[in-house]
């Protein structure tokens, strides 16, 4: 069965160390530990993450997740508001990755 994986990325394509901070996401479509589809988008969390409340913030992410219907994220980190927030949504959560932002949703899809 297929997963849409959302992973924070870098400019050289390996996972970003900020998820609520991200300036650019991957969506990935994964089955069976391969890639359907890729698609990279800028999001410009690092910039709005300061320009309202916390709630208002998360607020964002959240409809860009469901907007992709998103079922998880590999990230380094999440602070504990956001873990909330993600667990709320039915959302898995794959801490602790780096290098190749394309092996750590395979990793987890």
């Amino acid at each position: 069965m297929a997963m849409n994986i959302c992973v924070p990325i870098t400019p050289d394509g390996d996972v970003a160390e900020r998820w609520g901070r991200a300036d650019r996401v991957a969506v990935a479509e994964v089955s069976d530990g391969v890639i359907r589809a890729w698609h990279e988008i800028d999001v410009e969390w690092s910039t709005e993450h300061d320009a309202a409340t916390e709630g208002a913030h998360h607020a964002r992410i959240a409809r860009f997740l469901r907007d992709n219907t998103i079922q998880a994220v590999a990230v380094q980190h999440v602070g504990p508001g956001m873990q909330r927030m993600l667990d709320t949504m039915g959302i898995r959560v794959s801490a602790r990755h780096s290098g190749a932002a394309r092996d750590a949703v395979t990793a987890i899809g």
